[in-house]
């Protein structure tokens, strides 16, 4: 018999070495390679290929015809629009963010509604007691809903109780990183721990049609702690994002295979745990009554869902031979970069001898590329020192040329706008002739935007 093959596995990013060493060659960490025995190789497959021998698998068209997948809606509106309508029976979903940022409070929320409408459900936590969990579930006002509440770490021990009976509606499993399997070796949390675990509970939601949810930890840089395979074995991830010091959670979908990506739903943390916020735009626009220089209001597309919030710019003038400084917050660095250096070639304005602060409100992330023009408005806006009118929003994308380019879904981002009283909008010039009822200002080139920014035309 061939003797099993050795293998060194990144406890960081996964990859797999033939040899130890003290540094991963892919992501660079020192000390993460740990020692695994892949499974043994058979003379058979040493020498020949696979072909034959197993069995006969049906193949069918792209044409047939099948079900929609059955859904369990929570009755979370905002967690229902990020999954695409609710947990689907037989699927995994991953659910990741910092620690205390609520993903406990908000899967606990959801299971006990469910539950409360006569679903069976069932909660397992690896970091909590039981009655830790009872008591949250006290302080949430949920105390008497019919949860099944266990404290385990072990994945043969919750699989055998599960499968005893009829096997719940839903599963959470709080963390998959303490997580154990007993198949392999290895402490709970390391790469193959979390790989063997996840495989074995995603089986079991595919073979038993239950949904699994499990919770994932994030690394300082903000991605899923374990392996990057797990986010690929799940149906579904979501990313739960905020910050302590704000009261609003963004719970985006990175990864849906039955439904849209991109899709969010906001909560504000409350003293009784997770509320739904049924209109975002209003949590980062700044009531105001008149202009303010270097503002500027950008419609943002989350999905399907416009989101409005307000893009801060602040120039500061330096004396000379003083070093400039550029700090983002919420949005890329390299794309204001790219703005200013726009600004300065296309459009004779200056900013390399003065500060640059950009900020979106409310502690918001923008990705959008729509946000260029809004960004550009705020600069030209606090260099000039001339706001911009309090009833407008702007949104086009810059090019490197100064053209300023069409966006997608600009009538989804002025109809929203037209919902919240505002009055005019600043876009690109291809756009105008989407029917709204706010007034239309379309703009072809950046320079032509300075120029009416500035009064000169």
């Amino acid at each position: 018999m061939a003797k099993p093959q050795k293998r060194y596995v990144c406890q960081s990013c996964g990859s797999v070495s033939h040899r130890w060493a003290g540094q991963c060659a892919d992501c660079s960490d020192w000390n993460t390679l740990v020692e695994e025995a892949s499974g043994p190789v058979t003379p058979f497959q040493a020498k020949h290929n696979l072909q034959g021998g197993g069995r006969t698998l049906q193949l069918v068209g792209l044409d047939s015809e099948i079900a929609l997948p059955d859904r369990l809606p929570t009755g979370i509106a905002e967690l229902d629009r990020a999954l695409g309508g609710g947990f689907v029976e037989g699927s995994a979903t991953l659910i990741g963010g910092d620690p205390g940022i609520g993903k406990s409070t908000l899967l606990l929320q959801a299971a006990a509604r469910l539950a409360l409408a006569g679903h069976s459900v069932a909660y397992v936590s690896g970091e909590e007691a039981a009655d830790q969990v009872r008591l949250r579930a006290r302080r949430l006002g949920l105390g008497n809903a019919p949860v099944m509440l266990a404290a385990a770490t072990s994945t043969r021990d919750i699989l055998t109780t599960l499968g005893m009976g009829t096997p719940p509606r839903l599963l959470v499993i709080d963390s998959i990183q303490t997580m154990h399997s007993d198949l392999i070796e290895g402490a709970p949390g390391t790469v193959s721990q979390v790989r063997a675990s996840a495989q074995e509970l995603i089986r079991f939601a595919k073979e038993r049609g239950t949904a699994v949810v499990l919770v994932g930890h994030v690394t300082k840089d903000g991605s899923i702690a374990g392996p990057r395979v797990l986010e690929h074995m799940v149906d579904t991830v979501l990313s739960f994002e905020g910050e302590r010091s704000h009261q609003y959670r963004i719970l985006r979908a990175i990864k849906n295979r039955f439904g849209g990506t991109d899709e969010i739903g906001v909560f504000a943390m409350v003293e009784e745990g997770l509320s739904e916020v049924a209109n975002p735009s209003a949590l980062f626009l700044t009531q105001r009554d008149e202009g303010v220089s270097g503002t500027t209001v950008f419609p943002a597309l989350e999905g399907t869902r416009p989101v409005l919030v307000e893009i801060q710019a602040l120039v500061v003038r330096l004396a000379s031979g003083a070093t400039p400084r550029r700090a983002v917050v919420g949005w890329d660095s390299g794309r204001l970069a790219m703005i200013l250096a726009v600004l300065e070639a296309r459009c004779g304005l200056s900013f390399s001898s003065s500060e640059v602060y950009l900020n979106i409100a409310g502690g918001y992330r923008v990705q959008d590329p729509a946000a260029d023009l809004a960004v550009a408005a705020a600069l030209i806006s606090a260099l000039s020192e001339r706001p911009v009118p309090v009833g407008a929003v702007a949104f086009g994308e810059v090019a490197l040329s100064g053209e300023i380019r069409p966006v997608a879904h600009a009538g989804l981002r002025l109809k929203e706008s037209g919902k919240l009283g505002f009055e005019r909008a600043l876009l690109p010039a291809a756009s105008t002739s989407e029917k709204s009822s706010l007034k239309l200002a379309g703009f072809k080139s950046l320079a032509s935007f300075v120029d009416h920014m500035l009064g000169r035309g």
